[in-house]
């Protein structure tokens, strides 16, 4: 047994990677090694005999399982010290760069929008992009020899010869949003609607589907002088600086009386700027509710007035931000996108801040 545990253990310690270990096991302590087969051995021995070798073999046998388990331990550690020297890493190093998204200037002007009107103490209304006929265009004072009412203008939704539902039309406004608002709320009422629009048009200034976003206010002795000061505190806060406002005798079906709007502006070099100059320019459309509108959406207009106005988000979002050509809104031009996207994470508040 000495000379096998001898044998064993220096051929152990010699050996130099795991296929030579495991070799040693199977020869040693394997079903037909030789430590095994001294065991089948005790057999032929007498009870003496027997309970003089067997201990001294199962000793040698946990012996050199020790060794073999030692030994793998001990190259396991010189492998990973031998990778570690070989696989290191510059901490100093600058992290890999990833690929971020940025977003669209129309979804971070909807943001800064929402964000001065909420704090004025407008809610956001939705509703949806397909509109009854009497929506989008009876329920705002709309007649039927309207020109925005032509299939040139208005994108309808054609049904069967035999459909006797009433017809319905991708809304050209968000304004049927403000009827609903009236029917589910009433009055008194403070809201706001943004979302998409649609229009048969197209040209560097107009899009067939375009984004609006439109206020009402309605109470019992709503002015004209609160639209102006609601406009001036919006238009100010949104370009940030100090913005004038001009009204201009207008008429819109919906509104009476109806005014259209303009920001203070200059040209210099080619160069527009915002709330400074003599020049004006037309950014919306706005008035006191129709008594019919008010009406439509089951409110009695001998007790409550207010007013509406109606903006292009995306025509705001071009002054404020050098956009040159609408169309490159709907482009999907990544490099567009990236020049003029902005950070996911840095969400417009007047309190954080809206410019950037």
């Amino acid at each position: 047994m000495d000379d096998l545990r001898d044998k064993y253990l220096q051929a152990i310690a010699a050996a130099d990677d795991e296929a030579t270990l495991e070799s040693l096991r199977l020869e040693a302590v394997g079903k037909k090694g030789e430590v095994s087969l001294k065991m089948r051995e005790l057999g032929k021995m007498s009870p003496e005999q027997r309970q003089q070798v067997g201990p001294q073999l199962n000793a040698l046998k946990e012996e050199i399982n020790s060794a073999l388990a030692a030994k793998k331990a001990a190259l396991a550690d010189a492998a990973l010290d031998e990778r570690l020297r070989g696989e290191w890493l510059d901490v100093t190093l600058p992290g890999r760069p990833r690929a971020q998204g940025t977003i669209h200037p129309v979804s971070q002007v909807m943001e800064e929008v929402t964000a001065i009107f909420s704090d004025m103490g407008f809610a956001v209304a939705e509703g949806p992009q397909v509109e009854s006929d009497w929506y989008n265009f009876d329920a705002l004072n709309i007649p039927s020899h309207h020109p925005a009412r032509g299939e040139m203008d208005t994108f309808y939704m054609h049904r069967a010869p035999d459909d006797e539902r009433p017809p319905h039309v991708l809304r050209t406004h968000t304004s049927p949003v403000q009827i609903r608002s009236m029917e589910a709320q009433g009055a008194p009422i403070r809201i706001i609607c943004p979302g998409r629009v649609y229009r048969a048009d197209y040209d560097q200034t107009h899009t067939p589907m375009f984004h609006q976003i439109e206020g009402l206010a309605l109470d019992r002795d709503i002015s004209m002088a609160n639209l102006k000061w609601v406009l001036e505190e919006f238009f100010t806060a949104y370009f940030g600086t100090k913005v004038k406002t001009r009204f201009r005798a207008s008429h819109f079906p919906f509104t009476e009386p109806s005014a259209e709007v303009d920001i203070q502006c200059s040209w210099v070099d080619g160069q527009l700027r915002i709330g400074e100059g003599d020049d004006w320019m037309e950014v919306l459309g706005s008035g006191m509710v129709h008594p019919k509108v008010l009406r439509a959406g089951g409110i009695d207009p001998d007790k409550w007035q207010g007013f509406a106005f109606g903006m292009g988000i995306d025509r705001i979002a071009m002054l404020k931000y050098g956009i040159p050509d609408l169309r490159a809104f709907f482009d999907s031009d990544l490099r567009w996108l990236r020049h003029y996207g902005f950070f996911a994470l840095d969400r417009p508040t007047l309190h954080g801040g809206l410019n950037r």
